[in-house]
């Protein structure tokens, strides 16, 4: 005879935990080892069996008084109430419908849509792309979407006579879902026949067939707000699909996406920008114009010796912080550029300073140091 796991030991629980307890600890398990989470994992099903037969008992005071007494004994030969063995509640290997409907409400937030008046139409979700400039400065823009809305005919009631009463579903009773059993577990869909709401029309609407909507375009303002990062969804509410009567429309969700710059990239909230000199600046120092994300310009010191790669920081400069009053910085990273094309005295003038400059510098510890590392490479 296979040996049975304690339900206690099932669910993770003491014996003496109460039923809050047991219940959290069941819908942490339940949908760790969900078939939908773990796709042709056996074991992981097997798993998901174990602790829905334990959780049916231990939530059920009698059954748990049951159990604590007489082990898994309490459930054989009719012990314990109805149901037998792994069959409490006339599911399969356990299961327990009511407990897996608190898991589909956390999983897909179905539980808490049932009947017409909770219910919701689809989302609609559209992608708009700005500049990166636009996402620093914010902007706003008209976008027309493809939705549905109240049928024109019916005004959204669905029934081509407008005094005509709407009679409770008689497939799903009103609850505007059905639950189908498929394997081991129940999954919870839209009534077929009211589509789920929850309600039918004896004279349907001939423009909508009894939906209540229709097929629709519509031009929605969007507000973007300065500082949105690339792949942002702004969520409107309601401006989905509506869903005829009693059905709340759906919302739509804006994908942001944000087009890459000639000039400047963005890390987080700072910017970065990459400022071109040339070696007479670099190496004597200057005071140079650089430009800036908004438009405008800003003048930058570079000190004496500037080599390429040095960053220069302009405070405050960069994105802003979504919701939040701080401010990036904008950063400045220098490339020193080498002259292609020498005029006959540009030449003299490097060479005179090439050979005042190796003759100054042979005899310096730099000098010397370095030469002494290249050889040592070398005779490796």
């Amino acid at each position: 005879m296979a040996t049975q796991m304690d339900y206690y030991e099932t669910l993770s629980v003491s014996r003496s935990a109460s039923g809050e307890e047991i219940k959290k600890a069941y819908r942490k398990l339940a949908m760790r080892y969900h078939p939908d989470r773990n796709p042709g994992d056996e074991k992981a099903e097997l798993k998901f069996k174990e602790v829905n037969a334990a959780y049916e008992v231990l939530k059920d005071d009698q059954k748990r008084a049951a159990y604590d007494r007489f082990g898994h004994d309490a459930f054989q030969n009719g012990m314990g109430g109805s149901g037998g063995a792994g069959g409490f509640g006339g599911g399969f290997g356990g299961f327990d419908a009511g407990g897996l409907g608190d898991i589909f409400e956390q999983m897909f937030n179905m539980g808490g849509r049932r009947g017409r008046q909770l219910r919701q139409a689809e989302d609609v979700q559209v992608q708009v792309d700005i500049s990166l400039t636009e996402a620093f400065s914010g902007i706003s823009r008209e976008i027309e979407i493809a939705t549905r809305k109240a049928c024109s005919s019916c005004h959204g009631s669905g029934s081509a006579d407008p005094n005509a009463s709407r009679q409770t579903c008689q497939t799903c009773h009103g609850q505007g879902a059905v639950r189908v059993q498929q394997g081991f577990f129940v999954v919870e869909r839209p009534c077929p026949t009211c589509n789920g709401a929850g309600q039918t029309v004896s004279n349907p609407c001939h423009s909508c067939h009894g939906s209540g909507t229709e097929a629709a375009r519509e031009t929605v303002k969007i507000d973007i707000p300065a500082g949105i990062e690339d792949g942002t969804r702004i969520r409107v509410a309601g401006k989905g699909e509506a869903g005829g009567e009693g059905v709340q429309p759906g919302d739509l969700y804006v994908l942001v996406t944000v087009d890459s710059h000639s000039i400047f990239e963005r890390e987080g909230a700072n910017i970065h920008c990459r400022v071109p000199l040339r070696m007479t600046q670099a190496a004597l120092g200057d005071e140079i114009e650089v430009p800036l994300i908004d438009g405008g310009r800003t003048m930058v010191k570079i000190p004496a010796g500037t080599q390429t790669g040095d960053n220069f920081r302009l405070r405050g400069k960069g994105f802003s912080v979504l919701h939040s009053k701080a401010r990036g910085d904008m950063y400045i990273r220098i490339t020193v550029e080498t002259p292609s094309h020498l005029t006959k005295r540009q030449r003299e003038l490097l060479e005179e300073f090439e050979a005042e400059s190796g003759d100054h510098s042979k005899g310096s510890p730099e000098h010397t140091g370095f030469f002494a590392r290249v050889k040592k490479l070398l005779d490796r």
